[in-house]
């Protein structure tokens, strides 16, 4: 019992360690909601967190239009936030690159794909090029929906570029670090022979399948990975699978519990459509 509250409370470092992150980048795109405020709408996103990719965390975007933040704006801040952890997961990740073969390809892939991105977001002249390329080979009824991607782009590029980015990945490294300890804590206290960079590798790469798994929650990706890479370092099954049961339930369902909450103070932040 101990045991599951360290591991909910290292959660809850997570979430804490996010939201600040989160409230660091509404403030840099001119959103001054009061920190009370942006937590339950921050909260009420987990909520929807098994929505494939976590999309649903976008319905913060509606309770933010509603306290005057455009929706192109909110939305920039949601795709700065999953790179930032996409970077902060690979960082993570990296801590087993040599010690799982098999893991090499995605992670040099992925890290590849983060580094073009962010380069396309910096230079300005590389987005112009891109999005006339991109403008010329999509139907005209598109171009409006590019026009504004183009536009949610370059305010991503606000809060990923020199100080805004270091300050957000280290961030987001302490807060999926804080789980991926709490992942190690579960398998120590089931006594499973395993060390902390050995469980915080098969922690986060977990999390990478999950994510460009793009099922929701990557529910499926996430638990077949773990407690594969589990049994393959020598772990009995039973011991896997009840170590990735454990670590879901206070990570993925607690969070989505904790989103539950304040669904109800929320819907007085919903845009009136009347």
């Amino acid at each position: 019992t101990a045991g599951i509250a360290i591991a909910l409370l290292l959660s809850l470092v997570n979430y804490l360690l996010r939201f600040v992150r989160w409230q660091y980048f509404l403030r840099l795109l001119g959103c001054q909601i009061p920190n009370k405020a942006s937590l339950v709408i921050y909260l009420a996103g987990f909520g929807l967190t098994i929505v494939p990719g976590k999309a649903g965390e976008v319905v913060r975007s509606l309770f933010l239009n509603n306290r005057g933040m455009s929706y192109q704006l909110s939305l920039a801040a949601f795709l700065a936030e999953r790179l930032s952890d996409m970077m902060a997961v690979l960082i993570l990740t990296s801590i087993g690159f040599w010690a799982f073969a098999s893991a090499r390809p995605v992670i040099v892939g992925l890290s590849v794909m983060m580094l073009l991105l962010l380069l396309v977001l910096r230079l300005q002249g590389c987005r112009a090029r891109l999005r006339a390329w991109t403008m010329l080979l999509v139907p005209d009824r598109l171009h409006g929906g590019l026009a504004a991607l183009g536009g949610v782009l370059g305010h991503v590029h606000t809060c990923l570029r020199g100080r805004p980015l270091l300050i957000g990945l280290v961030l987001s490294v302490g807060a999926w670090a804080a789980e991926a300890y709490a992942f190690y804590l579960v398998l120590q206290w089931m006594e499973a022979p395993i060390s902390l960079p050995a469980a915080t590798f098969i922690y986060a790469f977990s999390m990478l399948v999950g994510a460009i798994s793009f099922l929701p929650g990557g529910l499926g990706g996430v638990e077949a990975t773990m407690v594969g890479l589990l049994i393959l370092i020598g772990l009995d099954q039973p011991l896997a699978l009840a170590a990735t049961v454990i670590i879901r339930l206070t990570t993925l369902w607690f969070a989505v519990a904790l989103g539950m909450w304040p669904w109800w103070p929320c819907s007085g932040l919903m845009p009136n459509r009347g």
